[in-house]
């Protein structure tokens, strides 16, 4: 399947998830998340998941990195399409965007080359660690800005397909995907 076919078919598994499945499924991929091996670092960014797209709720994660005392990062979009990246702390307001992504209204902006790990959003990905997302490119381009040994690790309730067939140069590989069930390491 190419990149249109997969955000067609994975977005309708995903909206065939229940809500109690896609909250015991996050639960599992946060609680699988403690096994890898980034949690000597200190910069994480996570991104705040769109409830009515069924994508992985982070609220879990968030717990996780919030009870090891992590510097937690997260998203906005910006009107050219590009993203800001702001320090989560308690003074931090969250509202949804024209899109239904929850994003800070300000706060202090941190610049990429400062984090350490980055969990990606995904609607499909493939055995050698390449993502599908919704296919604004946000996320690739941002990543583009981060030093090239940060650990980018997506966030999936499903197995990997074989290969992503029409891939292109912008497109970055992950290390790790994190599923309910395992682990992949790319």
């Amino acid at each position: 399947m190419n990149k249109k076919e997969l955000r067609s078919t994975y977005s309708e598994k995903r909206k065939n998830l229940s809500a109690s499945e896609r909250d015991k499924l996050s639960l599992q991929i946060a609680n699988r998340c403690l096994g890898l091996p980034v949690w000597q670092l200190q910069y994480f960014h996570l991104y705040l998941n769109i409830p009515q797209k069924n994508e992985v709720d982070t609220s879990f994660l968030l717990t996780i990195l919030q009870g090891k005392d992590k510097d937690i990062v997260i998203p906005k979009v910006l009107p050219n399409g590009d993203l800001s990246h702001f320090l989560l702390t308690d003074a931090t307001q969250i509202k949804p965007s024209k899109w239904g992504v929850p994003e800070p209204l300000s706060g202090l902006e941190i610049r990429p080359d400062t984090l350490e790990v980055v969990f990606l959003p995904l609607l499909a990905y493939d055995k050698s660690g390449y993502r599908v997302g919704y296919g604004g490119g946000y996320y690739d381009r941002f990543l583009a800005q981060c030093r090239r040994e940060v650990v980018k690790i997506g966030l999936s309730f499903f197995d990997p397909e074989e290969a992503i067939p029409d891939l292109h140069e912008g497109d970055v590989q992950m290390n790790y995907c994190v599923t309910p069930t395992r682990i992949y390491s790319f």
